[in-house]
């Protein structure tokens, strides 16, 4: 009895033991883990991570917002101060219409009565109730959001406030960066274009230039953009012991080009005339002061729209500077040039025209025949080719190179224009030489021919092309002139007035080319020409108009101001001689030049005013502001008050400038009877109604009655014409 007790008492105190033990090695095993916690909090209390996560990074990312604040991109100017490119801020309008979205107490933030909202949207927005309900009531049912199209777009703020304050529920607001070149086709592909683009990565929206001076320019008109950073908890409350911090954005420089607003637009008008009648391929124009090189218009066809990108696929290459062609005639200013000042011409010297043979190649005057003996005081007038090989030949291969070397053939002008090609001189073979002289077998850039025949208008002095004369900094006025800059002088003063004298010949003597740039009471100094285009195949094109017809001209002859230079490729109209084409354009350009031309559709005046702020105030009280300035207002809406003008704020105008104004009530049809293509331009732009020109001149016939609502209209046909 007393072994089983013993053996009972063993069994408990072994027990007893093990629960020990087994209890030792529990609170070990919790001690080591508290331990490890404890070293773990200290670990991520002193480092700030759990594994690679920085906590203090994400802390800051839940409740750190930055918000971008975007910088204004600078304005591109005429050379009166009119704009040309500008930026504002401008907004896209959305709607909510998931019922499911509410705010943190229960407000709902959607729209919920549509029939209301589409109703009050059509009164501010380019699109009627029906077309707007529609739009808020998607086939998808899970849509959380709709847009409206460009409707929505380009909201103004004053716009945009004017909708805020009918509180519409689940009606937003993003706001965008817009540019606006009010001008429509104005030096479009020098101008250039700048785009709204969207960071994938920063989910912001920016305008980039993508061409011409927007492109050439980007980083000097972008500025810098800056930044806003609060912390809020998820309730939208400001975190307590933080503090906002702000970095204003820097506005983008604004550049001043030397275009002349007048002189551009009729330059415009001209090439759109004779781009229609005759359908060519293509057309150039270049107009310079050649004693300072500055361009005070410039254009081609095909060109685009850059605020409603009509036509853009057909004409992103900026052709005055980045297409090369044969130039012809008007090359042998530049032999007759080298001729003289090389002391290798003789006037009164014979030769033989009609063709000569060079090598193993016969070349010929445009008149195959020619006219006999004659002297080289008549081959310029003449325009024989032959003549040209003469002087090339009588020159020298050697020194008529360095000549086109020194007008800088072959060379990039670097003017400010991105994508300039160089052109080249192909001089092989003594027979392709000889060619040169009569602008063969040589390519080169309308900007090149502008440099080299400025030379001649410019006591043989030679000026860069200028496109830009200052950059003005508005964050610190501070003014960057650029100045004209000599490159050159490849002939004497005296050749040049020998050139003059040759170029009034081609106008005035009756076997001259140049009989129909002749201007009544005008000192004018012309070079014509007509060049072959060379085939993909090798050779030239034989087609009866595969030709570049072109003419340049200096005025006035006996101390020339300004240089106009035009080429025409390809006409497929050929209802009239290609002088009579270019004739159209270059004629009524150079005496609007002079002074001599009658004044049409073009607003001039000695005095600028800066415009002012109309939104948000009454139509009566803007009415006596913008008479109080000489300024006409054309009105679209039934309201009492304007929500949208232009031209915008703060905008260079001139007296009796017309002022376009939205109002509040319904959209409506102005009468637009009188109104200038300037004008109809900005009314398309402030309705958003596709305007369809036709004729030229002021308008007098519209396709919408005045008065008549827009929200159904699409389309609006203008009739134009000329006082």
């Amino acid at each position: 009895m007393s072994n089983h007790k013993a053996e009972d008492k063993r069994i408990i105190n072994k027990a007893r033991r093990d629960r020990r033990i087994i209890g030792r090695f529990f609170l070990i095993i919790i001690a080591l883990f508290f331990i490890i916690c404890i070293f773990r909090f200290t670990y991520i209390t002193i480092s700030g991570h759990v594994g690679s996560v920085d906590l203090s990074k994400r802390t800051e990312q839940k409740y750190r917002h930055k918000k971008t604040l975007s910088a204004l991109r600078g304005s591109i100017f005429a050379n009166d101060g009119t704009k040309i490119a500008y930026s504002d801020q401008s907004y896209e309008l959305y709607a909510v219409i998931d019922p499911t979205y509410h705010s943190t107490v229960g407000k709902p933030l959607y729209v919920h009565d549509k029939k209301k909202t589409a109703q009050t949207l059509s009164r501010y927005i380019p699109m009627n109730a029906k077309e707007i309900y529609e739009i808020l009531n998607p086939k998808e049912k899970t849509t959380f959001q709709v847009e409206f199209g460009t409707a929505g777009q380009n909201i103004s703020f004053g716009m945009k406030k004017a909708i805020q304050k009918k509180h519409l529920q689940g009606i937003y607001f993003q706001a965008v960066p817009n540019r606006s070149y009010p001008n429509g086709n104005f030096a479009s592909n020098t101008i250039g274009l700048a785009q709204i683009s969207e960071s994938t990565t920063k989910k912001k929206k920016s305008s980039q230039g993508v061409m011409g001076l927007e492109s050439y320019y980007n980083k000097v008109l972008e500025g810098k953009n800056g930044y806003e950073i609060n912390y809020t908890d998820p309730e939208g409350y400001t975190l307590p012991k933080t503090h906002k911090k702000t970095k204003l954005p820097v506005q983008g420089s604004n550049v001043y080009t030397t275009l002349d607003l007048n002189y551009q637009h009729y330059l415009e008008q001209l090439l759109d005339d004779v781009y229609t009648k005759y359908h060519p391929q293509s057309m150039q124009a270049i107009v310079t002061t050649p004693k300072n090189g500055h361009i005070i218009a410039i254009s081609q066809r095909p060109t685009f729209n850059p605020d409603t990108k009509e036509n853009i696929m057909n004409s992103w290459q900026d052709l005055n500077l980045q297409d090369t062609y044969e130039p012809g005639s008007v090359f042998k200013v530049l032999t007759l040039a080298a001729s003289i000042n090389s002391g290798n011409y003789n006037p009164n010297q014979y030769y033989h025209s009609g063709a000569i043979t060079i090598g193993d190649r016969t070349i010929h005057d445009w008149n195959t025949n020619g006219w006999g003996e004659i002297p080289f005081n008549q081959a310029f007038p003449r325009s024989s080719n032959v003549g040209m090989v003469n002087l090339e030949q009588q020159m020298g291969a050697s020194t008529w190179l360095k000549y086109m070397k020194k007008f800088k053939i072959g060379k990039l002008t670097n003017i400010t224009l991105p994508g300039e090609v160089a052109g080249s001189i192909n001089f092989q073979h003594a027979s392709d030489q000889a060619i040169t002289s009569f602008g063969q077998s040589v390519s080169v850039t309308a900007l090149q021919m502008v440099q080299a025949l400025g030379a001649i208008g410019n006591h043989g002095k030679l000026m860069q092309p200028q496109l830009v004369s200052q950059i003005e900094n508005p964050n610190t006025g501070k003014i960057k002139k650029i100045m004209p800059k000599e490159v050159g002088q490849p002939v004497s003063d005296k050749t040049t007035q020998q050139v003059l004298d040759a170029m009034r010949d081609v106008v005035r003597k009756d076997y001259g080319t140049g009989s129909m740039y002749k201007i009544p009471g005008q000192d004018v100094a012309v070079k014509t020409g007509t060049a072959q285009i060379s085939s993909s195949k090798g050779g030239y094109l034989t087609g009866s108009n595969d030709y570049v017809y072109s003419v340049a001209g200096l005025a006035p002859a006996s101390n020339p101001k300004y240089l106009v230079y035009i080429t025409m490729k390809k006409p497929q109209v050929m209802t009239k001689a290609p002088e009579q084409m270019l004739a159209e354009i270059f004629n009524p350009m150079m005496q609007r030049l002079l002074g001599t031309g009658k004044i049409e559709n073009v607003e001039t005046s000695d005095t600028s005013i800066s415009m002012p702020e109309l939104t948000n105030q009454s139509l009566a009280s803007v009415r006596q502001t913008l008479n109080k300035q000489h300024l006409t207002a054309g009105v679209v809406g039934t309201g009492s008050k304007v929500v949208q003008q232009l031209p915008s704020a703060k905008t260079p105008v001139v007296q009796n400038q017309r002022v376009i104004l939205l109002t509040d009530g319904a959209m409506t049809m102005p009468d637009v009877r009188g109104w200038s293509k300037n004008d109809l331009l900005k009314l398309a732009e402030i309705t958003g109604k596709k305007i369809v020109l036709k004729g030229h001149g002021y308008a007098y016939k519209q396709s919408v009655a005045p008065q008549s609502v827009l929200n159904n209209v699409k389309e609006v046909v203008v009739s134009l014409k000329q006082n």
